[in-house]
């Protein structure tokens, strides 16, 4: 069968032996010549591109996207009989290795280091004899009380990391007990753990459930001390509500690796929000496995069996 495999990916032509593999560019519509493609792999092509590109593929049969939240597969129209898969688990290594760093970035001060630094100023408040676990401020991972919130794949990972470093980590997630061998609670009881927290980590959907989770109220039900990080989806964070709890000190400081509006505008608040770290959407990008990943998914086109990550189209109520 016709296999489409874009330029942005690194699976090689020569994994898929026995089908016809055509590469190609990601940033366009795929060709008509291409039309008759039965299996098409997603990765990195603008919305409008993709809406095209499904409305060209009259005959696909299974689309395998590499981002783990497909929303852009889902609501670009393929065919109804194509089998959607999406790139769960590809991601988990680098975005929990994102996350971490955003968070030691807070907790060991670097943004205040990076300020000091600019100012030719070696401020004797960041080095020295330092108290352990201050009043006011998270200093150390060390006996820290991190909440993960959306304790899937990549949630876990950095539970991993983090209790290697210290830390003690309750996961959030649609129902409580445990996973992967860490206390997990739900939404419901969040408000009981929220004030205790000092590190908040989201890496939540792209979900009507999930929008603007972190609201002006569990914000403010954060202690002053807490540092936030969001490496989910821009949209599960009220970005307003973010400003003005950094503006009026209510939280210490947070690090977001996403926005509602991407790429953000120039004249967006989070920009100058006192104690906010922005990255470019960096965490992921780099997908790993992904070629195992489709092989295991065109064995079950072919073969017959169970769908690796098959997302369903009622997602695409969102």
């Amino acid at each position: 069968m016709k296999i489409l495999i874009p330029d942005t990916t690194d699976i090689d032509p020569a994994d898929l032996t026995g089908h016809e593999v055509v590469r190609y560019d990601s940033a366009v519509p795929v060709p008509p010549q291409h039309a008759d493609a039965e299996v098409v792999v997603v990765w990195g092509t603008p919305p409008d591109a993709l809406q095209e590109t499904a409305r060209r593929l009259s005959r696909v049969r299974l689309v395998q996207a590499l981002a783990a939240g497909p929303d852009s597969v889902l609501e670009a129209g393929f065919r109804e009989d194509a089998v959607i898969c999406a790139g769960v688990g590809l991601h988990t290594l680098p975005v929990a290795e994102h996350a971490l760093a955003l968070m030691l970035h807070l907790v060991r001060r670097l943004p205040a280091a990076a300020r000091s630094q600019a100012e030719r100023s070696w401020d004797p408040r960041l080095g020295g004899l330092q108290p352990l676990h201050p009043e006011d401020r998270v200093t150390t991972l060390l006996d820290a009380r991190v909440l993960i919130w959306g304790f899937g794949a990549i949630g876990q990972h950095l539970a991993d990391l983090c209790t290697a470093l210290g830390a003690r980590v309750t996961g959030v997630a649609r129902s409580a007990g445990e996973r992967g061998g860490y206390p997990v609670v739900t939404l419901e009881q969040l408000p009981q753990h929220l004030p205790g927290t000092d590190v908040l980590v989201l890496i939540l959907p792209h979900d009507p459930a999930t929008e603007r989770a972190l609201n002006r109220e569990r914000l403010d039900a954060l202690p002053s001390r807490a540092l936030v990080v969001n490496v989910g989806r821009g949209s599960t964070v009220d970005e307003d509500a973010l400003v003005d709890a950094l503006a009026g000190g209510s939280i210490a400081g947070a690090a977001i690796d996403v926005a509602a509006q991407e790429p953000l505008p120039a004249d967006s608040a989070l920009w100058s929000a006192p104690g906010l770290t922005i990255t470019p959407h960096m965490a992921g990008g780099r997908p790993i496995g992904s070629a195992q990943l489709l092989l295991d998914n065109l064995r079950a086109l072919t073969r017959g069996g169970t769908f690796t990550n098959r997302v369903g189209r009622e997602r695409t109520a969102r």
